[in-house]
């Protein structure tokens, strides 16, 4: 090329460039005014996360708040999350369990879906029962084609009586996909990087051996003057 195809060839490259940033630039989530307080308690319905508040278990009054951010294909979290959903339930009146999403596409081609259905079912009341269905039965749809899948997720909302109509819009609204992206976004501030990760407090806290962390909230109840029997 002579010299002035160079600099129009540079001149395009530098334009699309630009373009590039510029999107990735809009398309980034702002949540820039919430701070680490903020990101260790429950977060309120508000147009960022589509108007859907963090979904939780246990009193609002809790000494001991733990933070689960969790993809619905991950192995690890099946077994770990109906254990830390046992937790909060055992201890409710001391404990509180805030779930955030966090599906890892790249590994997980299903948990983004499974995100979509679960907060579906939560605009009709039913969070916490779709998230229990996903997770005892994640061997049937993990590795099904998008078909097989949608018609699995699709046979658990009629299991939980939705309806099925609303479900289906809800599924592909903005309002779901942007409370996931809000949630992935929280959980990136937060320093996740893999799934299951809970926060006890504000600690990062480590599983045991069997993917509990009973031993961590016995321990900060204990630390927050709430009597527990070993």
């Amino acid at each position: 090329m002579n010299k002035k195809s160079w600099i129009i060839f540079a001149i395009i490259v530098v334009a699309i460039v630009g373009g590039m940033i510029y999107i990735s630039t809009q398309n980034r989530l702002n949540i820039s005014d919430i701070n680490n307080d903020q990101l260790n308690t429950t977060i309120s319905a508000e147009s960022r996360n589509g108007n859907i508040a963090d979904h939780e278990i246990g009193s609002k009054d809790a000494k001991v708040t733990i933070i689960e951010y969790a993809d619905y294909q991950c192995p690890g979290c099946g077994t770990a999350a109906p254990k830390a959903e046992a937790l909060a339930k055992k201890y409710k009146d001391h404990v509180r369990l805030i779930f955030r999403n966090f599906p890892i596409a790249s590994s997980h081609p299903n948990a983004r879906a499974a995100a979509a259905v679960a907060e579906a079912a939560g605009l009709q009341g039913k969070f916490w029962e779709m998230n229990e269905l996903l997770y005892a039965n994640q061997d049937a749809w993990k590795n099904a084609n998008t078909t097989e899948r949608d018609n699995i997720f699709k046979s658990y909302a009629e299991q939980l009586k939705l309806n099925i109509d609303q479900y289906k819009t809800d599924i592909a609204s903005n309002k779901v996909k942007n409370k996931i992206d809000f949630d992935m976004a929280l959980g990136r501030k937060h320093g996740v990087a893999a799934t299951p990760t809970f926060y006890i407090n504000g600690k990062n806290t480590e599983m045991d051996s069997s993917g509990s962390i009973e031993s961590s909230v016995k321990e900060a109840l204990k630390k927050a003057g709430v009597e527990v029997k070993d």
